[in-house]
């Protein structure tokens, strides 16, 4: 079984946020992840989903689609905290640099880009 794969097929987030940690560069918190994207040096963006208030974190997918920066929500941002080895939790992280995790993210980015084609032909099907 790969590793990088949790049950029922998804990508492990927290391996690679965790792989790229150990062998390239982060950077975590909102304020520190946003000025990541905005000066378009992020590679890939991670956020929890269960961050409160969600106003926190609300603008970070949003400006990375405008950057076109991929951006991946996670379920906990206290295991986003453990994986960028931290002992407090953390709502983002930013990927400055790949490191051993670059193939990972190559990999995460097409499981997305068909699980969006996906969706949109079940939308298609559904509008028939």
């Amino acid at each position: 079984m790969n590793p990088l794969f949790a049950d029922g097929g998804q990508m492990d987030y927290y391996v690679i946020v965790e792989k790229a940690r150990k062998t390239g560069k982060i950077d975590k918190g909102t304020n520190e992840v946003t000025k990541a994207i905005e000066r378009d040096v992020a590679k890939a963006v991670f956020y929890a989903g269960d961050v409160s208030p969600k106003e926190i974190v609300a603008h970070i997918p949003l400006i990375c689609k405008e950057k076109n920066i991929p951006c991946f929500e996670v379920d906990s941002k206290q295991k986003l905290g453990i994986a960028v080895g931290i002992p407090v939790s953390t709502s983002s992280v930013a990927i400055i640099e790949l490191g051993d995790a670059e193939n990972d993210l190559e990999g995460l980015k097409a499981q997305e880009v068909e699980a969006r084609k996906f969706k949109d032909d079940d939308k298609e099907e559904a509008e028939s």
